[in-house]
């Protein structure tokens, strides 16, 4: 098994290495016999790697955004860097609509830098997308739209304001179609967004299933 392993890692080696070549790459390959996750957390702390990306297969929808278990395990469990999960036979487009969704209830500082430096690199917008739970925010959440506005003041953004008409990984999905988003950029904090999707029943019954890559960054607090 380990040799079949191996023999697949190399062929995706090649394959990696002859598909948009760029001098700047190097490409190495990492054959572990632990979990998923704990061989992750491993490389990340032995290699300081800075992202990781994950393909999904599995039957696609345009009205699904969401993935399948190993998938969901690693968002959970991974917090030690970005993980961008990239949605089987997707064809790279640059990112040019940013979609972010967020609920307000969490102060962002340091963790939007993955956010900034997609918009900085493709000269993106970013959508910042709120689902109207409530009929107006409280003051904690009026303290953090303003805080975000703040560090978003010098990047090319908008606020969009949803109301909570379904589940929210439809309204995204909405949101998603409507505005012709390329990326899904959501931050991985205790009871946040993310986690609410993930624990919706319709979720864990069916997976997840991405239409467009999602990058989740973990919260650094």
């Amino acid at each position: 098994m380990a040799d079949n392993a191996m023999k697949a890692l190399e062929e995706l080696k090649d394959m990696a290495q002859t598909s948009n070549a760029n001098a700047n790459h190097e490409f190495e390959i990492i054959l572990s016999v632990s979990s998923l996750n704990e061989a992750i957390e491993n490389s990340i702390k032995k290699h300081k790697i800075d992202c990781i990306i994950m393909g999904t297969k599995g039957t696609t929808s345009a009205k699904d955004i969401f993935f399948g278990s190993n998938t969901v395990r690693t968002i959970k469990k991974i917090k030690g860097c970005p993980v961008l999960i990239v949605p089987n036979e997707f064809d790279f487009v640059e990112p040019a609509q940013i979609a972010f969704p967020t609920d307000l209830h969490h102060f962002y500082g340091e963790e939007l830098l993955p956010l900034k430096r997609l918009e900085e690199l493709y000269n993106s917008k970013i959508r910042v997308l709120h689902i109207n739970k409530e009929e107006e925010l409280t003051k904690i959440q009026e303290y953090n739209l303003e805080m975000l506005k703040t560090y978003l003041k010098n990047y090319s953004c908008s606020f969009h304001w949803m109301p909570d008409y379904a589940k929210k990984a439809q309204e995204i999905n909405d949101f998603i179609e409507e505005l012709d988003i390329n990326i899904l950029v959501m931050i991985n904090y205790k009871h946040s967004l993310i986690e609410k999707i993930i624990n919706e029943p319709v979720i864990k019954k069916i997976g997840l299933k991405p239409m467009i890559p999602f990058l989740v960054i973990p919260c650094l607090i």
